[in-house]
């Protein structure tokens, strides 16, 4: 049996065992415009919770062995996608991320990294499936044994086997400040699952990360008012924190022919 905590739809706690959802936590938010455009959901609640994690869970096999590994582009403009077209075009080497599975791994296919982070929620805890460590190589995967989740040891790692620069996606900005004071200008930082931070973190995030999703954050919103070099998204924005940033998410723009955003529409209800 393995089992897997995840932070779901506005950050409801779900925890799979064995292919199976057992826990479904409440949702710290009501509504969420990505699931409302993409699952047509108007109310977030445990019930809409667990059925799409089991819709999820279905379709590409997240948290099971039937798991699909690659993907093409889920959003327009997601971390997942930047991230996997700055390593498509040599920004960055590899991308070191967190999957249901696997726990913390480094990855340079950009349709596995799409494939990873595309349409995952949040991981707590993970535990081993072989299926998905012989996916992407059990010598990328921190600990093939327990599925550890610690993206400083894993990008550390990640740097012994001859990567020059690489992007990591980073949940708390403790760790954001640790990896930029022992990396410097080799990581390039995105920082998603930021529903909750507080207004220190925030600030502590546009510190040091390059790019910043909003999620259903209240203080990175209220941050990136005076910060933010470049929104893109009018239901959830990304915000460029660095020139690298800047450049990596325009870069994005002209790719797809979309236009940046200066203004919200239709945001999380309500952001925390």
């Amino acid at each position: 049996m393995t089992r897997h905590v995840l932070e779901a739809m506005g950050k409801a706690k779900v925890v799979v065992e064995d292919g199976r959802v057992v826990e479904v936590g409440e949702p710290q938010i009501d509504y969420c415009p990505l699931f409302k455009r993409h699952r047509n959901i108007d109310v977030l609640t445990p019930q809409t919770v667990q059925d799409n994690v089991e819709f999820r869970m279905r379709d590409f096999g997240m948290c099971t062995d039937d798991r699909s590994m690659r993907m093409e582009d889920f959003l327009s403009f997601g971390v997942s996608e930047l991230l996997s077209m700055g390593v498509a075009k040599g920004h960055m080497d590899a991308a070191v991320l967190v999957c249901d599975g696997a726990g913390s791994c480094v990855v340079d296919d950009p349709a596995m990294i799409q494939g990873i982070g595309g349409r995952i929620s949040g991981i707590v805890s993970t535990e081993i499936i072989p299926s998905v460590v012989e996916a992407i190589g059990a010598d990328r995967v921190l600990d093939r044994q327990k599925g550890t989740i610690d993206q400083f040891a894993m990008t550390d790692k990640a740097f012994l086997m001859k990567f020059r620069v690489l992007g990591v996606t980073v949940a708390d900005a403790k760790e954001a400040r640790m990896l930029r004071d022992a990396y410097g200008p080799f990581v390039r930082l995105f920082a998603v699952h930021t529903t909750g931070l507080t207004r220190e973190e925030a600030e502590m995030m546009f510190d040091n990360c390059d790019v910043i999703t909003a999620c259903a954050s209240r203080h990175l919103r209220e941050v990136a008012e005076t910060r933010s070099l470049l929104q893109v998204g009018t239901r959830i924005p990304i915000f460029a924190a660095t020139e690298f940033g800047k450049m990596l998410m325009t870069e994005r723009l002209q790719q797809i022919g979309m236009e940046p955003a200066e203004s919200e529409d239709d945001p999380p209800r309500p952001t925390i």
